[in-house]
């Protein structure tokens, strides 16, 4: 049996290392049918976005992506690809183990962060202040948090945990 995943290279070293990345997978002798497609600077040239519709409709379709890293551009242009999933696919808990694997000063570590993903600084409201003749002197980024979020993620981290 296969199975089908999505597989956005991503742009930069995204694509060196996806490349990699699906070369391990495979050694493990896991049948996968890789649908690939395209984000970020390469989408946007060639879609006119940064993140087509038809990478939303394969991540939606097999339920499972694996994604390489995606530039950002600073300044104007478009918005992270990696936020915009997030929030189209609602990935509001952000769940990262962590593990002692070689003996030493902190043997035995074994812990799970699990931190908000979507909101906060990742809400995407900002603007710049004019400061005499620089209408971009200072930028501002607001950080939104709301109750719901705040208490989803809490009730995720909860339940991880017992």
């Amino acid at each position: 049996m296969s199975h089908e995943v999505t597989l956005i290279p991503g742009d930069g070293i995204g694509p060196e290392i996806t490349e990699q990345t699906v070369r391990v997978i495979e050694a493990t002798g896991v049948k996968i049918a890789w649908d690939v497609q395209a984000a970020g600077v390469a989408a946007l040239e060639a879609h006119g976005t940064p993140l087509p519709d038809a990478a939303i409709a394969s991540i939606r379709k097999r339920k499972v992506a694996l994604k390489g890293p995606i530039t950002t551009p600073v300044g104007e242009g478009f918005r992270s690809v990696t936020v915009a999933l997030r929030k189209e696919f609602d990935l509001f808990a952000n769940v990262r183990p962590a593990r002692t694997l070689i003996p030493g000063r902190y043997d035995g570590v074994d812990i799970v962060l699990i931190r908000e993903n979507i909101e906060g600084l990742y809400s995407g409201v900002e603007h710049f202040i004019r400061v005499g003749d620089d209408p971009r002197a200072v930028g501002v980024s607001e950080a939104i948090v709301t109750r719901l979020g705040c208490e989803r993620v809490i009730r995720y981290a909860f339940e991880y945990a017992v």
